[in-house]
């Protein structure tokens, strides 16, 4: 599976902006698929998450702003983001593993088999 992100940006705090994840060379629908962001001369952070079936699982920095969904009919998954914080500043990434993660896995960086190349989020205050 080949991951492709986009969507990102530059945008005034309070804003929104949405986030791609397209997959080819195979459908990903069962997939979990993760967001993670790395700020500069930070670690890798979980975002958010959803699995087969549609189980979701946020960091409590973006939950109740940022949503992950799928589209399944284009195998690509979704992260829409609003009331955007200067915090938020960071190369976005998605990840995608074939398992049924646990959500406790989900959180993790090492759980994740394919990654895609990262999109740039800046959000100025």
């Amino acid at each position: 599976v080949q991951l492709q992100a986009s969507g990102g940006g530059l945008v005034q705090a309070g804003g929104s902006l949405r986030l791609s994840c397209a997959a080819s060379g195979r459908t990903f629908n069962t997939y979990t698929v993760g967001w993670f962001r790395q700020a500069p001369g930070k670690e890798r952070e979980f975002v958010a998450a959803m699995r087969g079936g549609g189980i979701t699982s946020y960091d409590k920095s973006v939950k109740g702003r940022f949503t992950i969904s799928r589209d399944s009919a284009k195998n690509t998954v979704y992260l829409q983001m609003n009331s955007l914080k200067s915090g938020d500043t960071a190369v976005y990434y998605c990840a995608a593993d074939r398992g049924a993660l646990i959500t406790s896995s989900m959180w993790r960086t090492l759980s994740y088999e394919y990654w895609g190349q990262g999109t740039l989020v800046t959000v100025s205050s």
